[in-house]
């Protein structure tokens, strides 16, 4: 019972974590809070400290959703209706963490995208493996990172559907592409009026 409780918080506290803010303070005197798109996350860190520390700002990221939600597959019986529920609400918070990270007051939080994947590609591979096939796609399409992600949202629901036939997990996915969407307004706006940034 113990590791049911402690388990969600652990998870949030985790999606917290703002690794491109601290993997760009401890290698260069770049603010990502200041500059760019002024976000957390890999394609702010590539455009303004490189490749390297944005490869590794996805990485982490990716990690701080799939481990969480992996411990709850370990801890959980994936197959009942109670298991799915508790991975879902593991994997939800580590993502809110990561939108709302208690370590910078709630506030200039990322947009999930690469924690929630993190946390799909636990729950099922090839629906993760489906919406990262779209998502390089409308990359090679668009040469822009904002629409592959929402298009790679869009079709997670979907692809969960198919490869799980749970409505819980694809509630969870829908619940998590809705919060995506969300984050990217200011990007919708920018590709409306054709200002968005290429790669």
């Amino acid at each position: 019972m113990l590791k049911f409780l402690v388990l969600p918080i652990f998870a949030y506290l985790v999606g917290s974590i703002p690794w491109g803010l601290v993997l760009t303070r401890m290698f260069t005197s770049v603010d990502i809070l200041r500059q760019g798109s002024k976000n957390i996350g890999a394609t702010n860190v590539r455009r303004l400290a490189g490749p390297t520390l944005g490869m590794l700002t996805l990485t982490l990221d990716v990690f701080k959703g799939a481990f969480p939600v992996w411990l709850a597959i370990k801890i959980a019986e994936p197959n009942g209706i109670w298991g799915e529920c508790y991975i879902s609400l593991v994997g939800i918070a580590a993502f809110l963490g990561h939108l709302f990270p208690v370590y910078m007051k709630f506030k200039k939080g990322g947009k999930g995208v690469a924690t929630a994947g993190g946390c799909f590609a636990v729950i099922s591979p090839p629906a993760a493996g489906i919406t990262i096939l779209v998502f390089i796609m409308i990359v090679c399409w668009s040469n822009r990172v904002s629409p592959a992600s929402l298009a790679a949202s869009a079709t997670l629901p979907v692809a969960i559907w198919k490869a799980t036939g749970s409505g819980i997990l694809t509630g969870y996915a829908v619940v998590s592409a809705i919060f995506i969407y969300v984050r990217h307004i200011d990007n919708i706006k920018r590709l409306i009026n054709g200002s968005e940034p290429t790669i």
